[in-house]
């Protein structure tokens, strides 16, 4: 039973919301959470995009997508 719900818990993203307040809100929720409540003025909080870090490491990977050799 608590490795389930550690499994569960592992495999929901965090998402991030936005209130008409101007409240940014990090929550743990399911992936088909549309919106949350605020907890800052008790309204409707709607998720938005978030920004993510990316980074291409190890050899054979090009930042721009294309190999600096002419073929």
């Amino acid at each position: 039973m608590f490795c389930l719900y550690i499994q569960e818990i592992t495999s929901m993203p965090v998402y991030e919301f936005e209130c008409d307040c101007g409240e940014i809100i990090e929550e743990l929720v399911r992936m088909d959470t549309k919106s949350i409540i605020c907890s800052k003025c008790s309204k409707t909080a709607r998720k938005i995009m978030s920004q993510c870090s990316f980074e291409l490491k190890g050899g054979g990977w090009y930042s721009d997508g294309y190999s600096s050799s002419k073929k």
